[in-house]
């Protein structure tokens, strides 16, 4: 059997120690072998470390930001190659033959399954994905920096893609963190006239820097209500106590705003003569939709981050939701992982 040479806790909220697992000897057809060189480190990772949705099983290697190389293909891969350089995000497998699967929509498949949940993740030397699941790095890309595309990258990525975003459209980004960069640098070269919203108005040249055309600082009510009708979407990385009453305000008519953050979403859209409409139901992972509010709700099974959008009623608080970026420095000394000097 494989080796896999991995660091786990062995409780919530405990240290990542060394810790060591066999793969089965035989690879499944439709799967390939990374052999790991770089695991980023998300937010995400220590939400399941610390048991904060309430589904961690230990010991729990976390990583799901892999990138690497091929090592084994199973015998129906015929799109990827020994040594080609590869990277892996938040799924590893799903079923591709139920409806969402044959739509496109496989991160809503019932049976899809984490890289890291129920298994062990990437902040290992090894690890096994459904070559669906693997994309391969284009040529030029850092691959030391890449990982962070594969979760954060892909929250606010699929905005863009779900929402019909075209060049022509006004957006606004709300929170200029770890989401938020690649948001700006996403849109920016998307054609896209795009807008920093941030509460740290020190944050304006950075934002810039990554694309931005113009900056509005959230403390600013009065620079937030000449904005009136102006955005075709706002995507709002942040979530959590914001003025979103104020922001839909700013949507231009059918404008869209979009939440990322948890294992649902809802997109509030502003019709002309209506007004806003939004959810006013917010799901608990496997329920049923909720379908009483008045803007769509989309709710896809238990444990899913599909696209990192979030229910909830203006003033709720977001919890268990997976959310991309880079853990801070204190969090990485709290369980021992070392920041690059």
């Amino acid at each position: 059997m494989p080796r896999v040479h991995a660091y786990a806790a062995t409780r919530a909220g405990g240290r990542l120690e060394p810790f060591e697992y066999d793969l089965p000897d035989s690879l499944q057809h439709d799967e390939i072998e990374i052999d790991i060189r770089y695991c980023g480190i998300c937010h995400s990772d220590l939400s399941v470390l610390d048991n904060e949705w309430g589904n961690s099983s230990y010991p729990f290697v976390p990583g799901h930001e892999v990138v690497g190389t091929v090592a084994v293909v199973g015998e129906h891969v015929s799109h990827l190659q020994v040594g080609q350089w590869v990277g892996a995000g938040w799924f590893s497998r799903s079923c591709l033959v139920c409806d969402q699967c044959m739509r496109g929509d496989h991160n809503l498949c019932s049976s899809a399954e984490g890289i890291m949940l129920g298994r062990p993740g990437g902040f290992a030397d090894k690890v096994r994905a459904q070559s669906h699941w693997v994309t391969p790095l284009p040529e030029g890309v850092e691959r030391a920096d890449a990982g962070p595309l594969f979760c954060g990258g892909i929250t606010v990525f699929n905005p863009i893609i779900q929402n019909n975003i075209r060049p022509t459209h006004r957006v606004g980004v709300v929170g200029i963190g770890g989401l938020g960069h690649m948001a700006l640098r996403f849109l920016s070269a998307w054609g896209c006239e795009v807008t920093a919203f941030s509460t740290t108005p020190d944050k304006e040249a950075e934002a810039r820097a990554f694309g931005a055309h113009h900056f509005v600082s959230t403390r600013d009510e009065a620079a937030l209500e000449k904005l009136a009708g102006s955005f075709d979407m706002i995507l709002d990385t942040v979530n959590v106590d914001l003025p979103w009453d104020t922001y839909i305000q700013a949507l231009a008519p059918k404008g869209k705003l979009h939440l990322v953050g948890a294992a649902h979403q809802v997109t509030a859209t502003v019709f002309p003569m209506l007004g806003a409409q939004r959810s006013q139901g917010g799901l608990a992972p496997g329920q049923p939709g909720d379908r009483s509010g008045d803007a769509p709700v989309r709710c896809p099974s238990r444990n899913r981050a599909p696209d990192r959008a979030l229910s909830a009623r203006p003033g709720q608080r977001r919890h268990g939701a997976p959310a991309g970026g880079q853990a801070a420095l204190s969090d990485r000394a709290r369980y021992g992982l070392r920041s690059k000097a």
